[in-house]
């Protein structure tokens, strides 16, 4: 029994422990990048459709 309580209480620390790395890491994304840029659809597919049609349109 005693094992089991060990281990509740290692999860709740180590899901205590992402909380807090994507609590820094979402501050870190928001000073390095503005909401514009992290709403843009730049990249992915607006990217392959920009290629294909600066190749012609062929594949």
């Amino acid at each position: 029994m005693i094992f089991w309580e060990i281990f509740s209480y290692a999860a709740w620390a180590l899901a205590a422990l992402l909380l807090g790395w994507m609590l820094l890491d979402l501050i870190k994304v928001s000073k390095d990048y503005s909401e514009e840029f992290l709403l843009s659809a730049r990249e992915g597919a607006d990217e392959l459709l920009q290629q294909d049609h600066a190749q012609g349109g062929k594949k």
